[in-house]
């Protein structure tokens, strides 16, 4: 029967409706743990919600749509949202990786870009909308349903938010706000959200890079620290020398630029070996008196990037100005000690370990340092204790290998 000509039986529709309702149901939770379990290897936490529509958001849009059909001339009414996912993620960059992952896991149907179409004054529900074939593993499993697909929403967080409030006061609200003071209100929330979503974006972009650049120093820091001493214990001799320095860069243009900018100038010059530039950079930061915390900050990275001059004297000043400002800098203590451990001042080192470890006990690789530099000074049972917790706290590290080793010559001194 055509449905353009007969008003639908509200009883018949609700029986129809409820006697799939509990494959549904099922059919739902089972499809909200196969997506978790496609998106689980995203580097965000992304949110996944499952619901299934209840009878009378069913019938509300079944009638639309058979307005809308006759208004076409179609012959049926099809609802493809009966079961609806929507997946909420952190920044703008999840909605691409979202969308490739459930194309990889899914029969997709059909894409639809909610919003794509605005122009750059319009303001107003944005979200991309995939219509997927439910998978035959989980039909098989919880019955038919009266339906075979099922939409899935992809949004930010706060596209998300905006959606929540516009179906509330937009969607269902019987009367809707049509003045034009009001209307610009609602546009102004958007765009305001729209503009957090693309500066939340900006920033973890931005802290991508540097964590990238801050990664790489850290490397190239502890593979030095590895060839200065390993080598001084299994051979009787540092075989490592500082790395080449590069020839100094053109001066970096540092107007208008915020620490954060010059920081991540400075990491980028040092991970070059553009060493003094970073040290400038990092002094031009100090000149600008920043507030406690982040000069101590900067004296420590200017301590690394001394360290990598080999102008170790300069570097030991820069740690013990960055632990005077911060006495829970743990790290410049460990750093510190590194660097007296270079020079052999062992004794010294031994007590920047201890200090460092008295803020933090936790740190295998301060343990392990402690342990060679009692071993320099021949206190061999105290080496093998902290040799021991360093294990205990770096199971399976591959860093491991070098500490099982020297724990083997330790029980080698001991006799053991």
């Amino acid at each position: 029967m055509n449905e353009n000509n007969y008003f639908p039986d509200k009883n018949r529709l609700r029986n129809n409706y409820e006697r799939h309702a509990g494959a549904r149901l099922r059919i739902t939770k089972e499809l909200e743990v196969h997506i978790e379990e496609a998106l689980k290897s995203l580097p965000s936490h992304i949110l996944v919600k499952a619901r299934h529509k209840n009878f009378q958001s069913y019938h509300r849009k079944y009638l639309k749509l058979l307005r809308q059909a006759q208004e076409t001339a179609e012959e049926s009414v099809k609802i493809t949202d009966l079961i609806g996912i929507r997946v909420v993620c952190p920044f703008i960059e999840d909605l691409s990786l979202v969308e490739e992952a459930l194309k990889k896991n899914f029969d997709v149907i059909e894409v639809e870009r909610k919003g794509s179409n605005q122009t750059f004054r319009e303001f107003g529900y944005q979200s991309i909308h995939l219509l997927i074939a439910i998978p035959a593993v989980i039909t098989e499993k919880c019955g038919k349903a009266d339906c075979d697909a099922a939409e899935i929403q992809i949004r930010t967080i706060l596209q998300d938010a905006w959606a929540e409030v516009e179906h509330e006061i937009v969607y269902k609200a019987e009367f809707n706000p049509f003045d034009e003071p009001m209307k610009r209100k609602l546009a102004a929330v958007n765009a305001s959200l729209a503009l957090a979503d693309t500066i939340f974006q900006e920033i973890r972009s931005y802290q991508r890079q540097l964590n990238g650049e801050l990664e790489k120093r850290r490397g190239s820091f502890y593979k030095m620290v590895e060839e200065f001493t390993n080598s001084r214990i299994f051979t009787g001799e540092a075989s490592s020398s500082p790395p080449e320095e590069a020839e100094p860069a053109a001066p970096i243009d540092i107007a208008g630029k915020s620490i954060d900018d010059m920081i991540l100038s400075a990491l980028s010059a040092h991970n070059s070996n553009h060493f003094l530039d970073a040290v400038n950079l990092y002094s031009r930061i100090l000149e600008m008196d920043p507030n406690p915390g982040i000069t101590s900050l900067i004296y420590k990275h200017r301590g690394m990037a001394n360290f990598a001059r080999a102008q170790y004297q300069d570097a030991i000043d820069d740690f013990t100005k960055a632990m005077e400002l911060d006495n829970q800098s743990y790290k410049a203590a460990y750093y510190r000690g590194i660097v007296k451990s270079v020079l052999q001042q062992y004794q010294a080192a031994i007590e920047d370990f201890t200090l460092s470890l008295s803020i933090h006990p936790y740190q295998s690789f301060c343990h392990f340092r402690r342990s060679q530099a009692y071993y320099h000074i021949g206190d061999y049972p105290e080496a093998l204790a902290d040799c021991e917790t360093a294990l205990s706290l770096w199971p399976g590290s591959p860093a491991g290998a070098s500490v099982e080793k020297f724990r083997n010559l330790l029980l080698g001194k001991l006799k053991m």
